[in-house]
């Protein structure tokens, strides 16, 4: 009998020996395959200041927006780097302060409005990338439907797909994506060119801010402008409806947000919080924090290195945001958010804005320069023209009128918490010196850590860029052909490269002719066999790229 037992013990032991080392191996096989990533669909819309239910302003309905932020984190923190879009884009898709890679000036490429100053895509460092590129090369199809206006040309790395098409309905089957849709519905053009669509409120029930004269053309553009966020929002509706079509509400990552404040005059590219503070709203698949507020200050250069957060993938240590979502978000949050003004189409300026939860900085670099800019683009709007005859004709209050000061003092300090319009300047109250010393420092710091370009004149900027005047070229890619593997080199500083492969076998795997035809962003060799066709092309952002070369496997 007690033979018995000890042969059932030993029997007992050696069976939970084999289960602990199987659980063990289990683990250790678990901690090696990857995990699942998940997509990420971002939103967005244009010259938005949080006007929606969600942030407390119920004027027009935003039932799409609304069931975001019910199901999902609203964040109330969240600033642009820039109170216009080029330089705000610049600095989402790279993860860079405009001011440190020359993207600041207001707008680069496609008209600068500035005499002799031709249209130039931007010369960026060459360790700046679009961030996009850091997810395809990890798996991830990227389309962008279909605004950049980074103030540089996306480089062939950037996207899978950037058109109007653009759609992760193009990717492989079960491939991880990460897709942008941009709507320009509430972009400030649209006061003027959907002023005649019918209004689907009441144009006495729009509260006017104080800064506005009151009348019936202020209030028909004001009007206009939240009827175009009514409009976006059932173009929100139309992606959402898209997911759960496709059956991937559950899988998917969704951010909602604008690209800077309202399209309006004396918001719009100013740096005061309702140039800079917009909504943005994330939605979880698991609809984890439904419902909640984070307060916490957020900058759009902590974007690009949050989404590689999310998808898993570490950030460049060159990047200047800090991560706040996913795997390696930052352990500390933001003490500061930092923005700026340069040149706005034809007008020049240099301003510079730092802000923490309750103060916010301004240095003005040009004080001898007025507050309004007489900005050709802006003079379409009705508003504008009726603020400007009210000012000629004496009409404006003071308040009001505070836009149109001749000169700006050197710096200005703020208490938006108590001030939300940013009127009343503390910085000569000795009771504020403190406060004032150490946002000061704040802005020479971060000047000293990344570098400000805002005080380089712009052309003597661009003939660094453009030696002799001539777009630099990047140079030709090497395809070398070794064995089963195809390696591709180019010499060019700052490099992205991007490659597709006919291949001979195509046909008898029967693989889809669309993603044969792609170009795929090149980060190690290439399994290749006798008779594949490689093609390659070498990019550098604000470099022409270079030719495209290929070659047969022998």
């Amino acid at each position: 009998m007690k033979i018995k037992y000890l042969y059932l013990s030993f029997g007992l032991i050696l069976f939970l020996g084999f289960m602990s080392f199987a659980m063990i191996f289990s683990n250790f096989s678990l901690k090696q395959k990857k995990e699942p990533q998940p997509n990420i669909v971002w939103i967005t819309c244009e010259d938005m200041s949080p006007h929606l239910s969600a942030y407390g302003d119920s004027t027009v309905p935003t039932p799409h927006i609304d069931r975001l932020a019910r199901e999902g984190v609203r964040y109330n923190n969240m600033y642009s780097i820039a109170g216009v879009c080029a330089p705000s884009r610049s600095a989402i898709i790279t993860g860079m302060y405009p001011p440190a890679i020359g993207t600041h000036n207001m707008r680069t490429i496609y008209n600068t409005l500035v005499p002799d100053l031709p249209p130039y895509s931007v010369v960026v460092p060459p360790a700046v990338k679009c961030f996009s590129e850091y997810l395809r090369a990890d798996g991830y199809f990227c389309t962008n439907n279909e605004k950049t206006d980074y103030q540089f040309e996306p480089p062939i790395s950037a996207w899978d797909e950037n058109s109007k098409t653009a759609h992760w309905r193009n990717r492989k089957p079960n491939q991880p994506f990460f897709a942008i849709f941009n709507f320009m519905t509430t972009h400030e053009s649209q006061v003027w060119i959907r002023k005649n669509e019918p209004l689907l409120i009441d144009p006495n029930k729009i509260k006017i801010p104080p800064y506005y004269p009151d009348n019936e053309i202020i209030r028909k553009d004001l009007t206009t402008f939240y009827n175009n966020i009514a409009y976006m929002d059932r173009q929100v509706g139309e992606v959402l409806k898209q997911l759960e079509e496709d059956g991937l509400m559950d899988n998917t990552i969704i951010f909602f947000y604008s690209d800077h404040g309202d399209g309006l005059p004396y918001v719009k590219r100013e740096l005061y919080d309702r140039g800079l503070k917009v909504p943005f709203i994330v939605r979880y698949p698991d609809k984890k924090g439904a419902n909640t507020v984070d307060s916490e200050l957020h900058s759009f250069v902590d974007l690009a290195p949050s989404v590689l957060s999310l998808a898993g993938i570490k950030p460049p240590k060159h990047l200047q945001g800090q991560a706040f979502l996913g795997k390696y978000a930052a352990l500390q949050p933001r003490k500061y958010i930092y923005a700026a003004r340069d040149r706005m189409d034809s007008e020049y300026d240099m301003v510079r804005a730092v802000r923490d939860k309750k103060f916010k900085y301004l240095k003005n670099y040009q004080t001898e320069k007025p507050f309004y800019q007489n900005i050709a683009f802006r003079l379409q709007q009705d508003m504008m023209k009726e603020i400007l005859r009210l000012k000629e004709e004496g009409k404006l209050n003071q308040m009001q009128m505070m836009w149109f000061r001749p000169t700006k003092p050197t710096e200005e300090l703020y208490d938006v918490e108590n001030d939300p319009y940013e009127f009343d300047n503390l910085a000569d109250k000795p009771e504020y010196r403190a406060k004032l010393e150490e946002l000061r420092k704040a802005h020479l710091d971060w000047q000293k850590q990344y570098g400000d370009m805002g005080s380089v004149p712009e052309k003597e900027m661009v003939a660094k860029m453009y030696p002799n005047g001539k777009q630099q070229v990047t140079q030709s890619p090497e395809i070398i052909i070794k064995g089963k593997k195809a390696t591709i080199k180019c010499p060019t500083e700052g490099v992205s490269m991007v490659y597709k492969v006919e291949s001979s076998q195509a046909a008898i795997q029967k693989i889809d002719a669309r993603y044969v035809a792609r170009w795929q962003v090149y980060t190690r060799p290439i399994n290749v066999q006798k008779g594949d066709k490689i093609f390659a092309i070498a990019t550098r952002i604000g470099f022409q790229q270079s030719s495209e070369k290929s070659i047969v496997v022998q």
